[in-house]
């Protein structure tokens, strides 16, 4: 049976590090505490930063999720703009932003987004090697 865990955070920027630690203590709980962790955690920020930036319904919550089956590892992270879907920017070397999913692309095994009926999700997985599998959760 996966292993799960999902929180909200509100759409402010200041709320940004809060899920940060959040990802990362559930990582740990589940015995992810490398590599891995570093970069869940790193994309993890990413893409809530992206969403609290780029969301433009007022009041809203994002939603993170963690999901652990088998050798695989998925992040998901949800806003309500479900119109407002993801789009990579090619950023020149002068652009302070606009290289969050340049990282996701490079960090995670996958990534994608999809509308659902009331939200967007952006999600990555990533594999586990064998020294990542957790012995028990």
């Amino acid at each position: 049976m996966p292993a799960s865990e999902s929180f909200r955070i509100p759409k402010h920027r200041s709320h940004v590090p809060v899920a940060r630690q959040r990802v990362r203590k559930t990582l740990a709980d589940w015995g992810i505490t490398d590599e891995l962790a570093d970069a869940v955690t790193l994309l993890a920020n990413e893409l809530v930063t992206n969403a609290v930036t780029h969301c433009k319904v007022s009041h809203s919550q994002i939603k993170v999720e963690l999901t652990l089956n088998g050798t695989e590892l998925v992040l998901e992270v949800s806003d309500p703009d479900r119109d407002r879907l993801p789009r990579p920017h090619d950023s020149t070397p002068d652009e302070e932003g606009g290289r969050g999913l340049a990282l996701v692309a490079a960090l995670a095994d996958n990534w994608g987004c999809r509308q659902e009926p009331y939200a967007k999700c952006v999600w990555a997985r990533f594999r586990l090697e064998g020294a990542h599998v957790p012995a028990t959760l």
